[in-house]
C-alpha cells in the first residue's frame, strides 16, 4: 500500500491532471493517483494491479450480420475479447473525468496513463511521447497541420512545404493538398515524391529534393505499409535522410503498428501515426508518437490535455481499450518463432489458390516487400464491386481499395499512381487477414473467389 500524500502533494497532483503539462511526469501521476485515491477514500485499495494478459488473445466468432470469413482487416479488425471486457468495465466502473481531482477522476487518470505506457511499449518510446487522438486520420492531420506555421518557435518556423506521395491514405494525401490550398497566399505547397511502378519511393529521389529545398520543407510524410497494396516503404532510410538535412519526418504506420515489431527509438522518425482498431482495439481512438523536442501546433483548441497539443476531455474508455490491444499485440509479436511468418504463408497460399483457379487474376505488387496480411488481386475486365457482391453471398468480406473511399466507383488513385491500367484497377479487390485467420478460412475464401469470378465471367456478353 502507498502512503497517503500531504495536502501539498494533493495540490501538486491536482495541478498535473493534463498528463504532465504542468511539470509532473506521467509516471509520477501513475503512482500518486492511487495514493490520492486512498486520501479521498480511506477504504480504497491503492495497490496497483498489473493487467493480466495471455500471449494469445481470446476471440469470439462474428455475430449474425457479419461475414463468416472476414478478410477486410485493413478496414477494421475484430476487437479482442480482453478489449471488450476492459471497455465494458470502464463504462461501468471507470467513467470519471481524468482532469478532475475526485476519486473517480483520479482513477480515470491512472487508467489513461497506464494505457499510455502500454502503447509506448508497443512502439519502443517514452510514454511522454504518446499523444492520444480520435484515430489515424486525426493523427495524420495533427502531424501535418501542427508542423506548419511561423509560430512554432523552432528552426522549422516559416517552412511551408509538405513533401509526400500519391500512395498515401487520403488522411495525408488530401490533408496536405487542403493545407496548401488554405495557405496559398503564404506560398504553401505540396511536393509529390514520385515512386516507381512497384509503388516504392526511391530514397535517392528524396535526397535530391532535400539537397535543393530542405530549408523550405516543413515535413516529409511517407506511409510505412500501404493500406491497399501492402507495399512497404524504406522508412528507416527515408527517416535517416530527413534527419541528415534537418527536416521533420512523419510516417503513417496505421497498417504496420501492432502487426510487426516497431522500435522508434532506433529510427530517425519524428512523428508516427497509429490507430487502435487496426490491431484489435476499439474505433474512435488512436495516437501520434511525437519525438521528444518536436514542437507541434495544436489543432484542437480548448483545453490543456495531452500537454496542450490536443484539447478536449480524453476518451478514457477508448484509450483503455487501446492500451489493452497494444499489450495484446506486443505479447503476440514477442512469440517465438515469429508468428507473422505463418500468416504470411497463409496469405501466399490464398493468392496461389486464386491464381490457379482464375488464370488471368493479377496479384498486385507481388514482387514487392509487403506487410504479411495484405493481398490485392485484380480481375481484368470485371468491376470490383460486382466481385464483392458475389463474395458476400458466400459470406466472405473483402473490399475495393480503402474503406474510407469505398463509396466511389472510380479506380483507386493509389493503384493508378502505381501505373496500373484503369481496366485492371477497376477490378482490384483487397483481401486482408488478421492474426486470428485460419487455414480453413483461407481455403474456403479462395474457393468462393473462384466461383464468384467464374460466375461473373460467364455472365459477360461475348465480344
Amino acid at each position: 500500500m502507498l502512503q497517503c500524500p500531504t495536502v501539498a502533494g494533493v495540490a501538486e497532483l491536482a495541478d498535473a491532471q493534463d498528463s504532465g503539462s504542468c511539470g509532473v511526469k506521467p509516471v509520477e501521476v501513475r503512482f500518486l493517483s492511487p495514493a490520492l485515491l486512498a486520501f479521498a477514500r480511506e477504504d480504497f485499495d491503492a495497490e496497483i494491479k498489473p493487467l493480466s494478459i495471455s500471449s494469445r488473445s481470446r476471440w469470439r466468432r462474428p455475430s449474425a450480420g457479419f461475414a463468416l470469413i472476414y478478410l477486410d482487416n485493413n478496414a477494421t479488425t475484430q476487437p479482442a475479447e480482453e478489449v471488450v471486457s476492459a471497455i465494458d468495465e470502464s463504462l461501468r466502473e471507470n467513467w470519471g473525468n481524468p482532469s478532475s481531482i475526485s476519486a473517480g477522476g483520479l482513477r480515470a487518470r491512472q487508467a489513461v496513463e497506464q494505457a499510455r505506457e502500454q502503447v509506448a511499449q508497443l512502439i519502443g518510446c517514452s510514454p511522454r511521447e504518446i499523444i492520444f487522438t480520435s484515430g489515424g486520420t486525426e493523427s495524420c492531420n495533427l502531424a501535418l497541420s501542427g508542423s506548419l506555421g511561423g509560430s512554432l518557435g523552432t528552426e522549422a518556423a516559416g517552412r511551408k512545404v509538405i513533401v509526400t506521395t500519391r500512395f498515401e491514405h487520403s488522411a495525408v494525401r488530401e490533408c496536405a493538398q487542403e493545407l496548401a490550398n488554405r495557405l496559398v497566399n503564404q506560398e504553401a505547397e505540396v511536393l509529390w515524391l514520385e515512386g516507381g511502378s512497384d509503388g516504392v519511393i526511391d530514397p535517392k529521389r528524396l535526397e535530391d529534393l532535400l539537397q535543393r529545398r530542405a530549408s523550405e520543407i516543413a515535413i516529409v510524410s511517407v506511409m510505412w505499409a500501404n493500406n491497399e497494396s501492402g507495399v512497404l516503404q524504406p522508412i528507416a532510410e527515408l527517416g535517416s535522410i530527413c534527419r541528415q538535412y534537418g527536416v521533420r519526418f512523419h510516417t503513417d504506420a496505421t497498417q504496420w503498428v501492432g502487426r510487426m515489431p516497431t522500435d522508434v527509438s532506433s529510427m530517425e522518425v519524428d512523428l508516427l501515426t497509429m490507430s487502435a482498431h487496426k490491431f484489435h482495439g476499439p474505433k474512435g481512438v488512436g495516437a501520434l508518437y511525437c519525438r521528444r523536442g518536436t514542437v507541434l501546433r495544436s489543432a484542437i483548441i480548448g483545453g490543456p490535455q495531452e500537454r496542450n497539443r490536443r484539447g478536449g476531455t480524453e476518451n478514457v474508455t477508448g484509450i483503455i481499450g487501446m492500451g489493452v490491444a497494444a499489450e495484446l499485440s506486443q505479447s503476440w509479436l514477442s512469440l517465438s518463432p515469429n508468428p507473422w511468418t505463418h500468416f504470411e504463408a497463409l496469405r501466399n497460399q490464398f493468392e496461389e489458390l486464386v491464381c490457379a483457379g482464375i488464370p488471368n487474376a493479377i496479384v498486385l505488387a507481388s514482387q514487392n516487400r509487403r506487410v504479411w496480411n495484405t493481398s490485392n488481386i485484380a480481375f481484368t475486365n470485371l468491376e470490383a464491386e460486382a466481385v464483392l457482391i458475389n463474395l458476400a453471398k458466400h459470406d466472405v468480406a473483402a473490399s475495393a481499395g480503402a474503406a474510407c473511399s469505398s463509396g466511389s466507383l472510380d479506380p483507386s488513385p493509389v493503384l493508378l499512381a502505381m501505373g496500373i491500367a484503369p481496366e485492371i484497377a477497376h477490378g482490384a479487390v483487397r483481401f486482408s487477414i488478421s492474426r486470428n485467420t485460419t487455414k480453413s478460412e483461407i481455403i474456403s475464401a479462395a474457393k468462393a473467389v473462384i466461383e464468384s469470378v467464374e460466375l461473373l465471367l460467364r455472365s459477360m456478353p461475348s465480344v
